[in-house]
């Protein structure tokens, strides 16, 4: 398995209309192969002494931070819908973008420990 991992600023106001993006990508993610996509908003995200979620994204007033993550069956899987997603016109960035794309944070990780999954 091979996970990609986001944490994204969401604009002020914008957590519907990233739903939505979300939910459009999702889609066309699973249609490429992925096993699993998880978009989570914040409910609990502490501040902390010298680092946190919203210092990693460099969260301003109001936006909230949505941690997800895409479950793919191998990186070479991934590494083709990137491709294939990069020739596709759904993949068109809306036009007013729900979320700071600039300070997105994402990775791609290979499980070291996995517990509760094959």
């Amino acid at each position: 398995m091979y996970i990609q991992g986001f944490v994204v600023p969401v604009l002020p106001g914008k957590k519907d209309a990233y739903l939505a993006m979300a939910k459009q990508a999702g889609e066309m993610f699973q249609r490429y192969g992925a096993l699993e996509i998880v978009e989570a908003i914040e409910q609990d995200v502490p501040e902390g002494e010298h680092t946190d979620f919203r210092k990693a994204v460099k969260a301003e007033e109001g936006e909230q931070i949505v941690f997800s993550w895409v479950v793919w069956p191998d990186k070479a899987t991934c590494d083709q819908a990137a491709k294939q997603m990069e020739e596709n016109e759904e993949m068109e960035p809306p036009e007013d973008m729900p979320f700071a794309g600039k300070r997105l944070i994402y990775g791609g990780f290979t499980p070291i420990y996995t517990l509760g999954r094959d």
